[in-house]
């Protein structure tokens, strides 16, 4: 059974997710970044894989994939970092990349690599819905991998139900129209957003996403959806305050 509807079946309120980026801030954090979450007592955690051209993240997740890659990251030392604690983390993770990278790993090996890891769930933000259908649902369907879908307040409630009946795990719900990164108090054009998406009564949870940098916006986040993602906020406070204050920030945000 894919872990994240495990955490459902237990808890469905209030999910706290923290989205970093591997091999931040050192080669080497990786693993230690994930121990420091789930001692922290998150729900689960969005793997981010660094990437030269991350199009759908902010300022703050893109210097810290460039720092990644500067570090010497890649794709091969990301599964084996994952392979050393799958037997010990107990936290679900959902990896994050983009298409191309599963392209230029190879398709089969890419799948293989994220299951070894003991990992079910992926997000591709660029991965087109005509794709996914003609070619990587049954891919993913192979490996046992469930795709997550984004959806912004642009999107169709056509496609919007389209992603619900294909969705295992939960729907990706971006809280506003732009790229990642903490944006203030969430505006009341957003609360309409979350209003009307959760109106339609969708069979999937629904996890919110982009802008969520604290307390206040991931509680009210959480009045509209399942729970939600917090990631450059938690970017920024790895690289000013390091590992050691995983703890602290997480319960911030839990206080």
């Amino acid at each position: 059974m894919n872990s994240i509807k495990n955490i459902f079946q237990t808890k469905d309120q209030n999910l706290l997710s923290i989205y970093f980026t591997c091999g931040f801030p050192k080669l080497n954090d990786t693993t230690r970044v994930i121990e420091g979450l789930t001692s922290a007592g998150v729900d689960f955690i969005e793997v981010g894989l660094p990437y030269s051209d991350p199009l759908a993240d902010g300022p703050t997740i893109q210097e810290s994939s460039q720092k990644a890659l500067e570090n010497g990251i890649n794709l091969d030392i990301v599964f084996e970092q994952l392979m050393t604690i799958k037997e010990t983390n107990k936290t679900p993770l959902v990896l994050m990349g983009y298409l191309n990278q599963l392209l230029k790993y190879g398709e089969d090996k890419f799948c293989q690599k994220v299951v070894d890891c003991g990992i079910d769930t992926l997000i591709l933000p660029d991965l087109p819905m005509v794709e996914y259908e003609n070619h990587y649902k049954a891919l993913f369907d192979k490996y046992g991998i469930n795709n997550v879908f984004l959806i912004t307040p642009h999107t169709t409630e056509e496609r919007i139900k389209k992603i619900d009946s294909y969705t295992e795990s939960f729907i990706y719900m971006v809280a506003s129209s732009s790229i990642t990164g903490a944006k203030g108090e969430i505006s009341q054009q957003q609360i309409d957003y979350f209003k009307r998406i959760k109106s339609m009564n969708l069979q999937s949870k629904l996890i919110i996403g982009f802008g969520i940098s604290d307390r206040q916006t991931f509680s009210t986040a959480c009045q509209y959806a399942n729970g939600a993602i917090i990631g450059s906020a938690f970017i920024n406070a790895l690289a000013d305050n390091g590992i050691n204050h995983i703890n602290s920030f997480i319960a911030q945000i839990r206080s």
